[in-house]
This record gives structure tokens, sequence and C-alpha cells, in this order.
């Protein structure tokens, strides 16, 4: 799987632990944002997702939900051609 795979999530979120174990489960290689307390990523994900909530999983730069939209990617059999795709070469770095 080569897709860039970044995940906005807190330590303490039991979805965030699902979505990891997920993204495990698949090989992915994830960069993980932990926004307890980063009041500006919290701001930057709301105006960028319109979701307050974490985990939200961005995919090859394009936002992909939290964890019941991975996995419901996942049942679709989406997920998988999503984490191989690799990234375009123009793509753009979110915060971290």
């Amino acid at each position: 799987m080569s897709a860039d795979v970044l995940i906005y999530l807190t330590s303490w979120c039991p979805y965030c632990h699902a979505a990891k174990e997920l993204l495990g489960e698949k090989k992915a290689r994830f960069v993980e944002v932990d926004v307890d307390g980063r009041q500006d990523l919290r701001g930057w994900l709301t105006k960028t997702t319109g979701q307050r909530t974490v985990p939200q999983v961005f995919i090859n730069g394009r936002s992909v939900g939290g964890f019941s939209d991975l996995s419901a990617l996942d049942e679709a059999g989406e997920l998988d051609e999503l984490l191989a795709a690799a990234p375009p070469a123009d793509l753009a770095a979110l915060p971290l």
C-alpha cells in the first residue's frame, strides 16, 4: 500500500483507536496527528471537513471522514483501492 495517509486524532478516543486498528490490519502506513489541546488544528479540521469529531482521516490529501466512514469504505471494497493509490505528484502538505 502506498497512499499518503494522515489521521487526526486524540489519544483517548475509542474511534481513533478503531481507525488505527483498521488501517493497521490493512498494513497501511499512516501519520498520526494528535489534536488534543490544538485549537488551531481543530479549527482547521472543522473548516476543512465540516466535522468537529475525531478521528478525521485523509488519504492522498482527500478527507474520507471518521472511523464509520473508513469502515464503510472497507465494507464496500473501496478502501484497499484508495490505500493502494500513489499520492499525486502535486499533493499539498496538510498541517501537522
